[in-house]
């Protein structure tokens, strides 16, 4: 696995498919027009943004205020914070970083910071997921989200296997509930310090050292808010708070991996190879439909949940555009795609992707 992620210096294509682009751009924005629509955020978003951060926040204050006092009930309460945590990384921080939830930048800085809540840090996530996954889309080297936390995972056909990864179909599964434990703990400070050495801290209008006293004030915030204050006031042994806090994020990261794998690290998705000029013989629209796929469109609960992201593709074509509308533009999508013989992917259920996430698992794993 790769860990060499340079200043981004790939070139896609401007003449393949351009055609494509500019038709499908040109209805997504037509339908806004006529509809007579904001592509941000509406009333149901503002409404998911309140109880995805309640759901998180009140069960805690509960615990902590004595409300809750049964050891059972402390258990779950940390459980749901898990769910609320994933439901927060999905459907409220994620579109606010991609500057997709307000028209107004100072309401997209200020609801992207909740990621600091749930162990995060936003300027990092800013550059792993909007420059790096979303303008290099499971190019390995570039797209980040291919380099596995560990070696006994492999991502993609173009990484090198090793033994271990013939069983990786068994054993995957848990450690993706490892993704939030690596955030709060080291992952955000070695992650800054490799994206100031490739020259991408620059990307985020701030200097290193600004962007590191940012990120020791958050997890300052975030290690006294939710380990100290437990630790004094729950009633609990502090082995006891070890398990609970493990759990949640466990629960958050197991969520999160699984949703994000399930676009792309599946049989349907491409791995495209740079050529000698470190470059993509393809639009990067195209690029995004080859490499991308959607799953349970017709699943209106885990839509409301995931925050969209089962309409993936819509997702990558259009990450400016709020999660809330991907449904009704993915028509439009789905039928360009179809007048250009374009793919567009999609798995009719999430335990269709998921079976196919699971083959794809087990595919890499083979010499």
């Amino acid at each position: 696995m790769s860990n060499t992620i340079s200043q981004p210096t790939i070139k896609f294509s401007q003449k393949i498919g351009r055609e494509f682009d500019g038709t499908l751009k040109k209805r997504v924005r037509d339908y806004f027009k006529e509809k007579n629509i904001s592509k941000h955020a509406n009333f149901n978003m503002v409404f998911k943004t309140v109880f995805m951060i309640s759901l998180y926040l009140v069960p805690f204050i509960l615990m902590l205020t004595g409300v809750i006092t049964n050891i059972w009930l402390i258990a779950l309460s940390w459980v749901i914070m898990g769910v609320a945590m994933a439901g927060i990384g999905m459907s409220v921080m994620h579109d606010a970083n991609h500057g997709a939830y307000s028209k107004n930048e100072t309401v997209n800085m200020l609801i992207g910071r909740v990621i600091g809540i749930i162990g995060g840090f936003a300027a990092n996530w800013k550059i792993q997921h909007n420059i790096l996954h979303h303008s290099y889309t499971n190019i390995d080297g570039h797209d980040e989200d291919l380099d596995a936390p560990i070696s006994w995972l492999r991502f993609s056909p173009n990484q090198e296997r090793k033994k271990a990864h013939r069983f990786q179909y068994l054993y995957a599964w848990f450690f993706y509930g490892f993704m939030t434990v690596s955030w709060m703990t080291i992952k955000d400070f070695v992650q800054l310090s490799r994206y100031k050495k490739n020259g991408l801290t620059t990307t985020q209008n701030k200097k290193f050292y600004p962007l590191m006293i940012e990120l020791i004030v958050n997890k300052i915030i975030y290690y006294g808010l939710f380990i100290v204050l437990p630790l004094l006031l729950l009633p609990i042994t502090w082995w006891q708070f070890l398990i609970f806090i493990f759990l949640m994020h466990f629960v958050a990261g197991f969520i999160l991996a699984v949703v994000f794998q399930l676009a792309h690290v599946v049989p349907d998705a491409s791995f495209p190879v740079l050529d000698e000029n470190n470059a993509i013989d393809n639009n990067w629209a195209i690029h995004q439909l080859q490499t991308t796929v959607n799953f349970a469109p017709k699943s209106n609960l885990l839509y409301w949940f995931v925050g969209g992201l089962n309409f993936q593709v819509e997702h990558h074509l259009f990450p400016n555009v709020c999660h809330v509308h991907y449904k009704k533009i993915s028509q439009i999508v789905k039928d360009t795609a179809k007048e250009f013989g374009v793919p567009y992917y999609s798995q009719p259920t999430f335990f269709s992707a998921l079976a196919s996430h699971a083959r794809m698992l087990k595919q890499l794993g083979k010499a």
